[in-house]
């Protein structure tokens, strides 16, 4: 199985904690051609692979992490939002310099506010993701250009 497509079983086991908490009856996370689904009950999860579908030749795009910029991804399934609460001033624009551990963004995910902090220090220089916009697991939220 490829590399990029493999989901660590630490994940898996925070979507079975995840379901545990909250009440749903099943969780589905696809990764590439990995498909997880976790049911309530008393079976244990169950990894399958989805379906094979052709792969279609993607567009020629211009990749910003090749750009030697870092992306912040989402550590969940979620909504993300750019400030704290509707109204309030937003945590990062493109331009600002942040530091390790200053929150970015926020994802929720059942009714949870999760703050999303950068991992490195740099410039803000793209949030390909709308306010209040649904996001996956690993979409990149936030570029940042590296640096002191």
């Amino acid at each position: 199985m490829n590399e990029e497509h493999r989901l660590p079983m630490e994940d898996v086991g925070r979507l079975v904690d995840l379901l545990r908490e909250s009440g749903l009856g099943e969780i589905q996370v696809r990764r590439g051609d990995l498909e997880i689904t976790v049911k309530a009950g008393h079976e244990a999860p169950v990894a399958q692979p989805a379906p094979r579908v052709e792969a279609q030749p993607e567009p020629e795009t211009e990749d910003p992490e090749r750009n030697g910029l870092h992306a912040v991804r989402s550590p969940l399934v979620g909504t993300f939002y750019r400030a704290p609460a509707p109204g309030e001033e937003v945590y990062v624009e493109v331009g600002d310099r942040v530091e390790p551990g200053q929150t970015l963004c926020i994802v929720e995910a059942m009714k949870l506010m999760n703050e999303i902090p950068a991992d490195i220090s740099g410039e803000v220089v793209e949030i390909p993701v709308g306010d209040a916009q649904g996001v996956e697991y690993d979409q990149p939220l936030i570029y940042l250009r590296p640096g002191g």
